[in-house]
């Protein structure tokens, strides 16, 4: 009698700071190169599985990215485990910076990149004098800024609908093409574990380019930041023209917040 295998759902959860992104990275031997969040769970699935398991992921992040939400799959050869128990069994051999929030099985076609209808990020910024040492690997830290929450949103506000992003694609990013469904982007406000107001950027949209995220939240701090035109976003993103936005907001900032599967799906 042939074995099936089941198809799991994780949402996983990671500190990205000391991880080279998502993404396994295999040498030329076909070992493990740089230490990676996919190269970790895939290593705590064979300890389960006695047998290498691919995962498949919603989406990369780079280096220094983290994740609340981010969904992953793979097909276990092993029925006797209940879809529930691998939170706990992966947790037990996963590191620290790793936590595996939630399991459950799905389909048998399903794929975590090809079924997710959009993706939501939120980018965290530190301001005032000083930065709590706390928040320094979770936060962008911009000295001395007072941020205009009403100023920003407008600049934001031209991030609707069917957008030519190519103004906010880093250098060598290889996508087929520099269009995003952008379903929404705003910034709010939101007091961190000390009780001191965080500037959090949220955005929503089909799929990203590469450095996206980091690049348009960059854009949009400076903007408000140096005092420009209320109209200066919509020129930088109608140039279609990287050398007309900001800086790249660093890393540490950014969090992979949420897969959502039940929108509508647009194109890659």
């Amino acid at each position: 009698m042939m074995m099936t295998s089941r198809n799991i759902l994780l949402t996983v959860s990671y500190d990205g700071t000391d991880f080279c992104g998502w993404q396994r990275q295999d040498t030329k031997e076909g070992q493990q190169g740089e230490r990676t969040v996919q190269g970790e769970i895939e290593k705590a699935l064979e300890k389960i599985h006695k047998q290498k398991t691919i995962l498949y992921g919603s989406g990369r992040t780079d280096s220094g990215v983290h994740a609340v939400g981010q969904a992953a799959n793979f097909f276990s050869p092993i029925e006797s485990i209940p879809a529930e128990n691998y939170i706990k069994a992966l947790n037990a051999f996963l590191p620290e910076d790793i936590r595996i929030m939630d399991s459950k099985e799905v389909p048998q076609d399903f794929n975590s990149r090809f079924n997710a209808t959009s993706r939501v990020y939120r980018y965290f910024i530190s301001t005032g004098k000083t930065n709590a040492a706390n928040n320094s690997r979770f936060t962008w830290f911009v000295k001395n800024y007072e941020p205009d929450l009403e100023r920003l949103n407008h600049f934001a506000s031209c991030l609707r609908g069917e957008l030519d992003c190519s103004s906010f694609a880093a250098s060598g990013d290889e996508s087929v093409s520099p269009n995003r469904y952008i379903d929404n982007a705003f910034f709010f406000k939101q007091k961190d574990l000390w009780g001191k107001e965080m500037l959090v950027f949220q955005i929503e949209a089909n799929a990203f380019l590469w450095k996206m995220v980091r690049t348009i939240t960059g854009t949009l701090i400076n903007l408000d930041k140096d005092g420009k035109a209320l109209d200066s976003m919509e020129k930088i993103l109608a140039a279609r023209d990287r050398t007309k936005a900001g800086v790249t907001a660093p890393p540490n900032g950014l969090f992979l917040y949420e897969i959502k599967f039940d929108g509508i799906r647009r194109h890659v």
